[in-house]
């Protein structure tokens, strides 16, 4: 049976984890894992208003359609949102062929931390200690990365990279957007964790 660690934004995460995981099959954000299918969690038609109202998000990378970003904030009991990644297909195959085509490749846990970045960073490196202990072999990286599409250049994200042998990755990070930035595209601002399948890992 896989180690379920669930990864939550709490001081019970930060006291409980002691021990090694070996990949990120052993996590599950909010009771979900990589591999799953999104039709457990979300309906059909959900999913494929979420695809068409984010499509434009990566617009920025070199194959900015290769996969969906899908928002849920229903039924969530330590995050206040989630997001997934699948693989982006016509929207005939994912009718047709849904058992393949809903495969979550990442997962992201969002809590927000609203105009207080400091608290944010505080929170983020007591989970990167914990990170750190679990996957003790990981290449670890900090980075800061300037939103491209804020002309004003005041929109970040700081954050650490945990990149395993398999490919696959962790990252824990802090976004703190430019406020009117911010306030114009109705996001959040916070803490941000996330685990990507090495199917997607490269295009991040």
């Amino acid at each position: 049976m896989k180690k379920l660690v669930v990864l939550l934004f709490s001081l019970l995460f930060l006291s409980s984890t002691s021990v090694i995981a070996d990949d990120i099959s052993d996590f599950q954000i909010e009771g979900i894992s990589i591999g799953d299918s999104l039709l457990d969690y979300m309906t059909k038609d959900e999913i494929l208003k979420e695809i068409e109202l984010n499509k434009d998000i990566y617009r920025y990378k070199n194959e900015p359609n290769k996969f969906s970003e899908v928002y849920t904030f229903k039924n969530l009991q330590k995050y206040d949102a989630l997001s997934f990644f699948i693989l982006n297909n016509p929207i005939s195959e994912y009718i047709t062929n849904k058992s393949n085509k809903y495969t979550i490749l990442s997962i992201r846990g969002m809590m927000p931390y609203i105009e207080n970045f400091d608290g944010c960073m505080l929170e983020r490196d007591k989970i990167v200690v914990v990170l750190s202990k679990m996957f003790p072999n990981a290449d670890k990286l900090e980075e800061v990365q300037v939103d491209p599409l804020d002309p004003s250049g005041k929109s970040i994200k700081d954050g650490i990279w945990f990149d395993l042998d398999s490919g696959d990755s962790l990252n824990v990070h802090c976004s703190d957007w430019e406020e009117n930035y911010r306030k114009k595209n109705n996001w959040r601002e916070g803490l941000n964790i996330q685990i990507i399948s090495n199917e997607m890992d490269g295009w991040f």
